[in-house]
């Protein structure tokens, strides 16, 4: 059973996209008794399409809930967009986006909105199945998403926004109307200790000041007030694996090739759901419109079966992956899903690992080693001409990604580590070795982690790797990642959302108890915003 919640009287507008959403339909029923409550689906395909498995227990679940809440969703604007295009080749109003660019546009210029969709940044990635845009798409999209984006929240004057991500460009929109409207838009950032999740309210874009503020005063109390964290830390750096507990069953704890015979099932599972999609329930006509919109079935379908071939190839040995040298100097540089949100939404000048490890491999002194790691989920996606790139610079090793099954032996044995905003910077400040990140994450606060914001800076951080004394910091964010957050299951909930709705399993305590985390997550976060106000001052002004 769900807790009684303390919003009250409330407008709630929740930011839905496909498995993400499946947990908020279940606070949706539960707050629409007290509250007035609107859904707002930003992906097209997912309102657009015909009911398939894709989408029936996402948006179709949500329909069943109006009247009781309010629905709102991208598919006037696809329209829009398609119908725009075919009648000119310049349909966006730039005087609307030169006026966005200067009164909305907080975070981020608009440029750097489009990074957050994978949809619009195809130059950027592998996924075959996504067009390249042009740049008349680009900025129509831009301007439709904007003037439904203000529309909505002028319509429906949101008290509180509630979402559970921070991928696709209608999310970092929402970010700048609501912090130039004064809003609340809460979504989920991820701390890396276990299964803690704290509110964000810039869509996890930097450090949110107000948790910056809590980690200040953190730090300036007795130690005697934080001794439990600093026992946590304590004892994780005795623990022979810290692989966090939440990507466990995932494909980031995988280490494993998979059987022809799995390949063979999976592949025609992909056939039978595409299949269902487009035939049966009658989507290929809308996809045939706009592959920017709605990417075909045919790319989807070779990519999956490249993936599963290459990925199989690259567990076992190979060509292009190689072992440790024990006893050898090395910086470890784990590499990420691409695209990811982590690093499109987090660090947008950076999402191109190649240039970066270039640059990281110049900066090392002499006689050392780049250790790059590749991200398991990223298995089977690269293609091969990146590794053979890689593997033409002298001072680099592409290393096998299950030499070890767990991050504690690479970082141990490494000089220290080099990524992105991956959790092994955090994992290494916990265990008391240097690292370098380049986008501007929480765990960021540690000592022991250095944010680059320039590439000549790169030479002088390396250098300084060793041991660093980062018992007392790493104890202080701990201590505010729980004060700030909760213990939110995001991924269990999904998963257990749909077996729900598919009849596959009984609504569970268990569940429910899962459920009240999310609600005391959106709680905190509501907290901290009302304490904003008494102060003086709004969330992201801290």
């Amino acid at each position: 059973m769900l807790k009684d919640t303390s919003f009250k009287n409330k407008k709630i507008l929740m930011i839905c996209r496909e498995t993400y959403c499946k947990p908020l339909w279940f606070l949706a029923e539960k707050l629409k008794e007290d509250n007035d409550v609107a859904a707002f689906f930003i992906m097209s395909s997912e309102c657009s399409y015909n009911k398939t498995y894709y989408n029936e227990h996402t948006y179709y679940e949500f329909k069943k809930l109006v009247p009781d809440i309010k629905l709102y969703d991208v598919r006037d604007i696809c329209e829009q967009f398609i119908d725009g295009l075919s009648k000119s080749d310049k349909p966006y109003d730039l005087d609307y986006l030169n006026m966005i660019e200067e009164e909305y546009c907080h975070y981020k210029n608009l440029n750097m909105q489009l990074m957050s969709s994978q949809m619009n940044t195809r130059h950027y990635h592998w996924r075959m199945y996504w067009k390249v845009t042009s740049y008349a798409e680009n900025l129509y999209w831009l301007e439709l998403n904007y003037k439904k984006i203000i529309g909505i929240i002028e319509e429906f004057k949101p008290d509180v926004i509630f979402d559970t991500d921070n991928a696709e460009l209608q999310r970092t929109i929402l970010a700048e109307v609501c912090y130039k409207k004064k809003i609340p838009c809460m979504t989920i950032e991820y701390s890396k200790l276990g299964y803690y999740k704290y509110p964000s309210f810039q869509n996890s874009f930097g450090i949110d000041p107000y948790f910056v503020k809590l980690f200040d005063e953190i730090k300036a109390l007795p130690e005697e007030e934080i001794k439990e964290s600093i026992r946590y830390v304590e004892d994780y750096r005795q623990k022979n694996s810290i692989m966090n507990n939440e990507f466990a069953g995932s494909v980031t704890s995988k280490y494993e090739r998979d059987s022809l015979i799995w390949i063979a099932r999976v592949m025609h599972g992909k056939l039978e759901y595409f299949y269902d999609m487009d035939i049966r329930k009658h989507n290929l006509k809308l996809k045939k419109k706009s592959p920017m919109l709605y990417a075909p079935s045919l790319p989807y379908i070779r990519y999956y079966l490249e993936e599963e071939l290459k990925k199989r190839y690259l567990y076992g040995r190979n060509k292009y992956f190689e072992d440790p040298v024990e006893g050898e100097d090395y910086v470890l540089m784990p590499l990420h899903l691409i695209p990811e949100s982590s690093v499109f939404v987090k660090a947008s000048y950076y999402v191109d690992e190649l240039n970066l490890i270039e640059q990281v491999s110049k900066a090392l002194p002499i006689g050392w080693k780049l250790y790059v790691k590749e991200h398991q989920a990223m298995l089977g996606e690269r293609g091969f001409e990146f590794y053979k790139k890689v593997k033409e610079i002298h001072n680099v090793r592409l290393v096998q990604i299950n030499y070890y099954k767990d991050p504690k032996p690479w970082i141990m044995k490494a000089k220290g580590v080099v990524t992105i905003t991956g959790t092994a910077a955090y994992e290494s400040a916990l265990l008391g070795k240097r690292s370098i990140i380049f986008g501007n994450v929480p765990f960021a606060l540690i000592d022991g982690i250095t944010r680059i914001t320039s590439f000549d800076q790169l030479e002088g951080a390396i250098r300084s790797f060793g041991p660093v004394d980062s018992l007392h910091s790493a104890a202080c964010y701990v201590e505010a990642v729980k004060r700030a957050g909760s213990e939110v299951r995001i991924f269990e909930l999904m998963d257990q959302a749909d077996e729900i709705f598919a009849g596959k399993r009984e609504r569970t305590q268990e569940f429910d108890d899962m459920l009240n985390e999310l609600i005391d997550f959106y709680e905190k976060g509501w907290a901290n915003y009302q304490k904003a106000l008494a102060d003086g001052y709004f969330i992201s002004d801290l």
